[in-house]
C-alpha cells in the first residue's frame, strides 16, 4: 500500500503574485531537512506538497518530526494513495485506518472533492465510507462535533488519498522569506525564544552573545553557544558573532554613574550590535525583553535604548509574561540549557539601584561625557565569527 505524506500550506496559501517566491523557499527547506533519510519525490499542487517516499524503510514519523519544525507548514499528515473510485477507496481505508480506529471510540468521516468531477458528492462519501468502517468497528460510535478520529478522505487531481491523523505544523513563513535580523542573545530564558519567533516570521536569524572574561566564564560562553545550536532547529543555520565586553564594561563602572550603567551597557551593545548588522545586512536588532519585567525593561529605559539604534528593534515578547515565555522555551527545548547557572554579562555590573525611569538626556549627556567610540570600534574589530549548522 503506497503511503505519503501530505504537507499543507497556512498563510502561504493567501499570497498574491509572489506565492511561488514562498514555496519555493519552502521546498529547499523541506528537500534539505529530508535529503538524509532517503530519496523523495516533491510535488507541488492546491497549497499541498506531496512528499511521496521512493525507497523502502524510509522513516516517516522521523520524516514527520522535521518537517513540524519547518516554519511555513500548517499541518503534516501520513495519507493512504488511492485510486479515484470509491470500491477502491474504501477497500484501502479499511485496511489503512483498521489500527487507528480499533483504540478509538468516536469518529466522523470527512471529505473534500477538488476534483468536482468525481462520481459522488461529499456527503455521499462521509456517509457511505462512514457506514463501512462503523460495520467493520461496531465498537465506534459517530460524534460530528468532537471526534476522537476524524478520517479524512481527499480527492485531487489524479488520485484520492486517506489520513485520519493530522498534525499541527509550525505556521509562519518559511525562514529567509522576510529578510535578516540579528538576535542579541543572552544565556537566559527570553531570548532565544524571540528569536525562534522572529524566525516564525520567515526572517533569518544572527546572533550576538557579548562576553566579559574573567568575569563571565567559558561555561558561560558554551551554554549560550548550545542555545544557538539548539534554534537552528528552527531558525536553519546562524552566524553567532562574540563580542569581547570586559573593557567597556570596566570604564562603564570607573566613567559613569552607577545608576546609569544598565541603560548605557544596554545602548553600548545596540550600537555595536547596529554595525556589525551593516557587515551581515542585517535590517533589524531583535530583544528578548518584556515590558516591565526587569529595571532595563520599562518603557523609560526602552525609550532610552532605542535612542541609539538607527535599525528597528525587534521585541516579540514584549507583551509576554513569563509563563508563557517558559512554555514555548520547553516547546523548542532552550529552557533547560537557559536555566544553567552561568551568569552572562549583563548581571555582572548590575548596579543595586538601578534607574528605572532614566531621561534620555541624562542618559546621552553621561555616555557623551565618559566617551566609547574607540573602546567601541575595538570590541567590534575583535569579535569573533562562529558559524551554528543545523544538524539532519
Amino acid at each position: 500500500m503506497n503511503e505519503l505524506i501530505l504537507v499543507k500550506f497556512g498563510e502561504m496559501a493567501l499570497k498574491g503574485l509572489n506565492k511561488r517566491t514562498f514555496e519555493s523557499i519552502l521546498m529547499k527547506r523541506i528537500k534539505y531537512r529530508l535529503n538524509k533519510l532517503g530519496k523523495f519525490t516533491y510535488t507541488s499542487a492546491q497549497s499541498t506538497i506531496y512528499i511521496d517516499p521512493q525507497e523502502d524503510g524510509i522513516d516517516l514519523d522521523e520524516a514527520i518530526s522535521r518537517l513540524q519544525k519547518i516554519f511555513g507548514i500548517a499541518s503534516i499528515c501520513r495519507a493512504c494513495v488511492c485510486e479515484k473510485d470509491f470500491a477502491d477507496i474504501t477497500a484501502k481505508a479499511k485496511v489503512y485506518l483498521e489500527e487507528t480506529l480499533e483504540d478509538a471510540r468516536t469518529f466522523k468521516v470527512d471529505a473534500k472533492r477538488a476534483d468536482k468531477t468525481f462520481c459522488m458528492k461529499t456527503p455521499e462519501i462521509c456517509a457511505e465510507l462512514g457506514g463501512i468502517l462503523l460495520a467493520q468497528h461496531p465498537h465506534l460510535k459517530v460524534d460530528v462535533r468532537n471526534p476522537e478520529i476524524t478520517v479524512m478522505v481527499e480527492i485531487r487531481d489524479t488520485n484520492a488519498y486517506v489520513h485520519a491523523r493530522k498534525l499541527k505544523g509550525a505556521g509562519g513563513l518559511p525562514v529567509g522569506c522576510s529578510g535578516k535580523a540579528m538576535l542579541l542573545l543572552s544565556g537566559g530564558i527570553d531570548s532565544p525564544v524571540a528569536g525562534y519567533m522572529m524566525a516564525k516570521r520567515g526572517i533569518s536569524v544572527s546572533a550576538i552573545h557579548f562576553v566579559s572574561p574573567p568575569y563571565t566564564s567559558d561555561r558561560a560562553l558554551l551554554k549560550v553557544e548550545q542555545l544557538c545550536q539548539k534554534i537552528t532547529d528552527y531558525c536553519g543555520d546562524i552566524n553567532f558573532y562574540c563580542v569581547p565586553f570586559t573593557e567597556i564594561q570596566e570604564e562603564l563602572k570607573r566613567r559613569c554613574p552607577e545608576e546609569y550603567f544598565t541603560i548605557i551597557m544596554r545602548r553600548l551593545m545596540m550600537e555595536i550590535a547596529q554595525r556589525i548588522c551593516e557587515k551581515e545586512e542585517c535590517l533589524a536588532l531583535i530583544t528578548g525583553e518584556s515590558v516591565g519585567q526587569v529595571a532595563s525593561q520599562t518603557l523609560h529605559a526602552m525609550v532610552c535604548t532605542d535612542a541609539a539604534c538607527r535599525i528597528p528593534v525587534f521585541r516579540p515578547l514584549i507583551g509576554m509574561d513569563k509563563t508563557e515565555i517558559i512554555e514555548i522555551a520547553r516547546k523548542i527545548d532552550t529552557f533547560d540549557i537557559s536555566i544553567l547557572p552561568y551568569e552572562d554579562c549583563c548581571t555582572v555590573f548590575t548596579p543595586k539601584h538601578p534607574k528605572i525611569r532614566p531621561q534620555l538626556s541624562e542618559i546621552e549627556e553621561a555616555q557623551n561625557a565618559a566617551g566609547f567610540e574607540e573602546l567601541i570600534e575595538q570590541a567590534v574589530s575583535e569579535t569573533v565569527l562562529k558559524r551554528f549548522r543545523l544538524e539532519v
